[in-house]
């Protein structure tokens, strides 16, 4: 799981790319979840929590250049 200060440090657009990653990740983890191949159930709520944390800097970012 990563930390806000791990996202931090990253430009918009690699905010995207690694956006897309985790939705990509998480696809993958419902497609696991529902075959009953799910090895780590905890990593759905990390990629779930990545994601948020991801989007909340987005809308930081574009509010702050709003101003």
């Amino acid at each position: 799981m990563a930390n806000k200060s791990d996202f931090n440090g990253q430009s918009d657009d690699q905010l995207v790319e690694a956006l897309g990653n985790l939705k990509r990740e998480q696809f993958n983890l419902r497609f696991q979840a529902a075959t009953n191949q799910l090895e780590k159930p905890s990593r759905v709520r990390e990629i779930r929590k990545d994601i948020a944390r991801i989007k909340t800097l987005q809308a930081q970012r574009t509010a702050a250049a709003g101003k």
